[in-house]
């Protein structure tokens, strides 16, 4: 396993990460601090330059773990379920342009917030559309040679898609092979009842994997055992990314970078 920094364009509107501002500055950064690999939240494709991306990899000898997807939800509104049939089709195309992306610059295209909510409306007409739309793109993906994962997320941020098993099943629907689970230890402490055991579950499926503390501060800085659920990550035989995905706490970008570097580094030391 190693370990990843999520990091973000300028234009965030999501403030759980560590660094949100220019790329080359977050990857460098990332650098420095001895991360393997970053994590880049992305609202539109469209304003990245793969070339750059991949010219600044090689001269920091980084990879690209994920690429985050989310805020093009929370800034325009695109959503793989919308009733507004127009905005349903941006969002599938969107992805698709997240995916051409990854296929440049390498990464798991995650599918987090753009997923959409269910409010008022009926769940299983809700669970279909985001299954149709996301069948749509793992297809396009699957051209590209891209792997897709979809992240549970804790109630108080959607109402949809909020526990390992919900969505494993949607997983499993669809039925392809470059689609996974991403599983955050955030979300997990609030939604499911072992951390542990919803790991094992699903580890035919697990792909990438998020960590933050419980308060969403750099891990060591809560309560979650996470000894305990590297222990099972080892276990089972996970060998993708640790990424972590954590407010800027405590101490602004640097300081919590650097702490959850070196409390997640000695655990995956044997510490």
């Amino acid at each position: 396993m190693k370990l990843s920094l999520v990091i973000s364009t300028s234009d965030a509107a999501f403030n759980a990460l560590a660094f949100k501002g220019e790329l080359e500055n977050g990857m460098k950064m990332a650098k420095e601090i001895g991360y393997n690999a970053v994590e880049i939240a992305i609202r539109d494709p469209k304003v990245i330059d793969p070339e750059k991306i991949n010219s600044l990899k090689s001269e920091m000898g980084l990879d690209i773990s994920a690429i985050g997807t989310g805020q093009a939800y929370l800034a325009e509104k695109l959503s793989l379920t919308s009733e507004d049939e127009k905005l349903r089709l941006r969002a599938i195309e969107r992805l698709k342009e997240h995916v051409e992306l990854s296929s440049k610059i390498g990464g798991l295209v995650i599918i987090g917030l753009i997923r959409g909510i269910v409010g008022n409306r009926d769940k299983e007409k809700v669970t279909n559309l985001f299954t149709e739309s996301v069948k749509e793109v793992a297809e396009y993906a699957k051209e590209f040679g891209v792997k897709l994962v979809i992240e549970p997320l804790n109630r108080y941020e959607s109402d949809f898609l909020n526990t390992a098993d919900e969505t494993a099943q949607v997983i499993e629907k669809i039925s392809m092979d470059n689609l996974g689970l991403l599983l955050d230890t955030f979300h997990m402490n609030i939604e499911e009842r072992s951390i542990e055991e919803s790991i094992k579950k699903h580890r035919d499926i697990l792909m990438h994997f998020h960590v933050a503390d419980s308060n969403r501060w750099a891990p060591g800085y809560g309560h979650i055992d996470f000894h305990s659920i590297f222990k099972t990550l080892f276990e089972i035989g996970y060998d993708g990314y640790i990424s972590v995905e954590c407010m800027p706490l405590p101490g602004g970008t640097e300081f919590s970078s650097k702490e959850a570097y070196k409390f997640l580094s000695k655990i995956l030391d044997g510490g």
